[in-house]
């Protein structure tokens, strides 16, 4: 193998992980309707995948190319993960739903110091407690481990916040 072999694979392997990289923030930026942002890293990154299949295409023969560019998807894809859960502040909806302890779940959050609203509901077997909150996307694991401690029977559903406009988040964070 030649040192140009070599450096041609690393290429394609740079260029996927970049490719698919890009692509993983712009689903980010494509769920918070930030259509100029999104269109623009939608560009560079149908420019980068045209640059890198053409490169793999034109000898689907040459194992290590091929070898490259299914690596950098696969490295690409986890790095993008990473920089999402670092780097790019979402929100989470925490939803707990019991039928005990609900309001100690509630003060054991706010303890915590997370911002929670308690409702009382009726399901399907009396009287429940609903406490709801939002938190940034890096505190949700914290958060379940104190509900689950607290009443590991609770009902607990995650899903992304879109908007947040105004309200408390995590220790005095307010959100204008």
């Amino acid at each position: 193998m030649t040192s140009e072999a070599i450096v041609t694979a690393l290429f394609i392997f740079f260029l996927r992980v970049l490719n698919v990289g890009i692509g993983t923030v712009r689903l980010v930026i494509v769920t918070r309707q930030q259509r100029l942002l999104a269109s623009t890293l939608g560009f560079f990154e149908a420019l980068i995948f045209a640059v890198t299949m053409a490169s793999v295409v034109t000898d689907l023969t040459n194992v290590v190319n091929l070898l490259a560019y299914c690596g950098g998807f696969s490295v690409g894809s986890y790095l993008g993960m990473i920089f999402e859960a670092r780097f790019i502040t979402s929100f989470m909806s925490v939803n707990v739903i019991t039928h005990e302890r609900g309001h100690e779940i509630a003060l054991a959050l706010r303890e915590a110091g997370y911002g929670v609203t308690e409702t009382v509901g009726e399901g399907r077997d009396g009287t429940v407690s609903m406490i709801h909150s939002i938190v940034l996307n890096r505190d949700v694991p914290k958060m379940l481990e104190i509900i689950r401690s607290t009443q590991p029977e609770a009902f607990c559903a995650v899903e992304q916040a879109r908007t947040v406009r105004r309200g408390f988040i995590r220790a005095s964070r307010e959100i204008m």
